[in-house]
């Protein structure tokens, strides 16, 4: 597969099928640093139920920032992934702090804010500033391991990594980047080409696991208003007891929750 017929073959794609998403139809920083955060291993389609209440309810950093992290995890519900709440709010309020209220557009900056990895810095400077920097998601990495090394094992990013340098659009970076996406996204999923990849692994399940519970504990925390005793929280929670103080340590040690006596509490 050649750079020339492998580009024409994304765009040509693109703009035929493109996918008109909220988030790219604004340039402000705020707004794709949000949309960035959510669609951390989340579907678009639950993505786009959230992003317009929530932008509305926090329309900027200065908000988010000064925001309760009860009303953050409320606006967050449905999302999954709750942590990713409190490191945008944290993020937030680092921005606010340290940058005037304006995102970074320095990768290692980026990097340093909470929640944010290599992929969502690149991600971050492709779409709110339409820097072409080399970052790889699931669909990208899906695209480049079928158009590219369609009959080889454990494909390593660094490979992928290659290929997305000698081929992005360098006058263009933001919607090459969405063409990419969306090409990803359209594929079949009956043989998934990441499954080739050197860093694949197969998502533990879901249900059962500590995840569910912290999620569990948290809506109910949320639905008593934000504070409970403990006492409450056994009885009210199906799990077994020493889970459940183990998975509500956890939730005090990073800030999900504060413990005054009998009562815990969101912030």
């Amino acid at each position: 597969m050649t750079k020339a017929r492998f580009n024409r073959a994304i765009w040509a794609y693109y703009r035929k099928t493109g996918r008109d998403l909220p988030w790219r139809k604004t340039r402000d920083p705020y707004a794709i640093f949000v949309s960035e955060i959510m669609l951390q291993q989340t579907q678009v389609g639950r993505v786009e139920g959230f992003y317009k209440k929530f932008i509305k309810q926090f329309p900027n950093f200065r908000s988010l920032a000064g925001a309760k992290t009860k009303n953050v995890l409320v606006a967050w519900q449905g999302l999954g992934y709750n942590r990713r709440a409190l490191s945008l709010q944290r993020a937030a309020e680092i921005i606010v702090r340290d940058f005037g209220g304006k995102l970074p557009c320095n990768r290692a900056t980026l990097e340093s804010l909470p929640g944010i990895g290599k992929g969502t810095s690149g991600s971050l400077l492709a779409f709110a500033f339409n820097k072409p920097e080399v970052f790889i998601e699931t669909n990208i990495r899906r695209v480049f391991i079928h158009f590219f090394f369609p009959r080889v094992q454990k494909v390593t990013d660094d490979e992928i990594k290659r290929c997305i340098e000698c081929t992005i659009d360098l006058k263009n970076p933001r919607e090459w980047y969405w063409a990419l996406m969306d090409y990803g996204a359209a594929m079949p999923r009956g043989v998934n080409p990441n499954r080739r990849s050197a860093h694949y692994k197969k998502q533990s399940a879901f249900v059962g696991s500590d995840r569910e519970l912290r999620g569990k504990i948290l809506r109910c925390m949320l639905e008593k208003k934000g504070r409970m005793t403990i006492l409450a929280l056994l009885k009210t929670v199906n799990a077994p007891e020493d889970r459940i103080r183990k998975i509500a340590a956890d939730l005090a040690r990073e800030g999900f929750i504060v413990r005054k006596g009998n009562y815990i509490g969101i912030k």
